[in-house]
């Protein structure tokens, strides 16, 4: 009897956060939109199909081998010690 009592219980608590929808104001969502609109230069980029230009594709091309290579190849002046330079307390 009680363990039906409970379950019943637990049953009627479950369904009551079932019976109503959250309400959401008029403007929810706004904030995001406007801030998002903010962060956008210009609006109807998208739509622009003229090719970016100002750098030839050798150029291009010699600058992401250089990019590629800086993983491959790190350079040797960054992985001097910093820390020599304290004074050793003599």
């Amino acid at each position: 009897m009680i363990t039906r009592t409970t379950a019943s219980l637990v049953a009627l608590l479950l369904l009551q956060g079932c019976s109503s929808a959250p309400r959401f104001e008029k403007a929810f969502g706004t904030a995001v939109r406007t801030n998002l609109a903010a962060q956008t230069i210009d609006l109807r980029a998208a739509a622009n199909t003229n090719p970016a230009s100002g750098i030839d594709g050798a150029a291009a091309r010699a600058a992401h081998q250089r990019y590629q290579q800086s993983f491959v190849q790190p350079d040797s002046a960054a992985s001097a010690p910093l820390l020599n330079t304290l004074g050793s307390g003599k």
